[in-house]
């Protein structure tokens, strides 16, 4: 029987600020299609191991590949080969202030051009793409608004139209549903299943938001101590016998409470 290849696979990470040991040895394999999310405290280092993955930051160590090749060895041109299959929403949506919700949309196109296609895609394509893309997370008609008239969770789907937009095939999100009201953090949610499903993409998402994990994840992991301590179906998840998931988990339901959710 053939073993099944992962599409992200990473081996004994570490990253350290200063004295602060965030990551420390993390191992993690995410297959083709899937939708992972990481869940964890707030501050352990969950969106940190993101920023790796991505290339914002480096690792001290450890070997982070992109379809068997490790990303972190290759060639500068490889690396940019494979960071342009890549796309993360970010906590906050960062859209530029100056620029409106089309101009903050298509600015990966306009920058870098399609990762898929040799051909120069002209202005016109990049604007009908960028439009389609807020169509698609139910923006229409908002193109020319400025980040500062939006809501919080129209903001995070202007962030996600601009990830979308090329449509890479591995897709990051930081907390996408932090700071939403129960009704927004849904759609949010819908969105991304959504968004997941049409592209095909491959998905990591790091919460604390243990509704969220189960409405758009395959298979979740516990990211404790620098490491995932446990990764396995949602079913199985929480039948796991370990008082540090039980503990996260009544951690979460006091705060669910005390912020009126659900």
């Amino acid at each position: 029987m053939t073993e099944k290849v992962p599409k992200i696979r990473v081996r004994d990470l570490w990253k350290r600020y200063g004295p602060l040991e965030v990551l420390a040895g993390l191992d993690l394999d995410v297959y083709g299609g899937e939708t992972i999310v990481i869940l964890g405290r707030s501050g352990v280092g969950k969106s940190v191991l993101l920023k790796q993955i991505m290339g914002i930051e480096v690792p001290e160590s450890g070997v982070i590949e992109l379809d068997g090749q490790d990303i972190l060895t290759s060639t500068r041109r490889e690396k940019q080969t494979a960071y342009k299959q890549m796309g993360m929403l970010f906590q906050g949506a960062a859209l530029f202030d100056s620029m409106n919700v089309l101009e903050n949309t298509s600015f990966y196109l306009n920058q870098h051009g399609d990762p898929r296609q040799t051909d120069l895609i002209t202005k016109k394509e990049i604007y009908e793409r960028a439009e389609e893309a807020l169509k698609m997370v139910d923006l229409e008609g908002t193109g020319q608004k400025m980040p500062s008239d939006l809501s919080g969770g129209m903001r995070k789907r202007a962030g996600l139209a601009r990830l979308i937009v090329y449509r890479p095939s591995v897709m990051l999100f930081d907390e996408p549903t932090t700071g939403l009201d129960p009704i927004t953090a849904m759609q949010i949610n819908e969105l991304i299943k959504k968004t997941q499903q049409e592209l095909k993409a491959t998905s990591i998402v790091v919460t604390h938001d243990i509704r969220s994990a189960l409405e758009v994840g395959d298979r979740l992991a516990l990211h404790h101590n620098g490491k995932i301590r446990h990764i396995t179906t949602k079913e199985e998840f929480f039948q796991i016998d370990d008082p540090v998931i039980q503990t996260f988990i009544q951690n979460a339901e006091v705060s669910k409470s005390m912020s009126g959710g659900l």
